[in-house]
């Protein structure tokens, strides 16, 4: 099951504090970056985002779930209406991110 595109503008939107929020489409849902730096995808109308310990000492209750089969955990997050507290998230978590790869 594919995501909302509606869902996906609204997450993008809510993140949109910690910068230049862009979700792109792959395999059939979406990655979400900050500044060319992807820190997320969103999966099924899901928002699941990279672990790191920045993150997860903003995290109300750590839940880890793979995204989808046979992916690593992801920090899952049921709460996306906090636009505040999600882009503080977004931040911690990009500062600790390596920076993406020149092609």
């Amino acid at each position: 099951m594919a995501s909302n595109p509606d869902f996906v503008q609204y997450v993008a939107d809510q993140c949109a504090g910690a910068g230049d929020i862009v979700a792109r489409k792959m395999f059939g849902d979406y990655g979400i970056y900050c500044h060319g730096k992807i820190f997320g995808l969103i999966c099924d109308d899901k928002l699941y985002i990279k672990p790191t310990e920045a993150g997860r000492k903003l995290l109300r209750t750590v839940e880890l779930r793979p995204p989808y089969q046979g992916a690593k955990d992801y920090f899952y997050i049921s709460d996306v209406d906090d636009h505040e507290w999600l882009s503080a998230l977004v931040t911690a978590t990009c500062k600790e991110l390596p920076v993406p790869k020149k092609r």
